[in-house]
């Protein structure tokens, strides 16, 4: 005997046997994070690692983690730079950059970012050509919320490359 199912039950099974096998990679887990917009105006490959840039007053912070499983990703070297009240972002004293901790964790000291274009803003990157984890290239332009905030963190999450 031949069971007929009503077309509508069909074509629900088999839309959701199409979901549960075709989930998003974003969805099984943390999502990357995109490139940002400007994210690589001014910048400088290959800045050195420092302990700070210039005179410091404004702490710029941030975690790195993997694509997925979300897992902190360790000796990570992130780039960072800004237009501040000691010089311009195309100026090689507003660019430097430091490694991760084991719990992806990273923070530099700077001197107080002023709004460069109408927007108080910074540049951060994690460039694969300068890093051995095997990640993609990441450059992020975050806003500040406000021209007198002396912090900005950040979150990048990099895919493998």
């Amino acid at each position: 005997m031949t069971t007929s199912l009503p077309r509508r039950t069909v074509l629900a099974t088999g839309s959701a046997a199409l979901l549960t096998t075709a989930i998003p990679a974003r969805a099984q887990g943390v999502a990357p994070t995109p490139t940002m917009r400007g994210g690589a105006n001014n910048y400088r490959p290959g800045a050195p690692i420092v302990d700070r840039i210039g005179g410091g007053g404004f702490l710029m912070t941030g975690t790195v983690l993997r694509a997925g499983d979300g897992a902190p990703i360790r000796n990570a070297r992130i780039q960072m730079w800004a237009h501040t009240t000691e010089g311009h972002e195309r100026d090689e004293r507003s660019h430097g950059a430091t490694l991760t901790d084991a719990q992806g964790r990273f923070q530099m000291d700077m001197p107080q970012i002023v709004p460069a274009f109408g927007q108080p803003h910074g540049h951060l990157a994690y460039d694969a050509e300068f890093d051995d984890n095997g990640f993609e290239t990441v450059f992020l332009r975050p806003i500040m919320r406000s021209a007198s905030d002396t912090t900005l963190d950040v979150q990048f999450v990099l895919v493998p490359a």
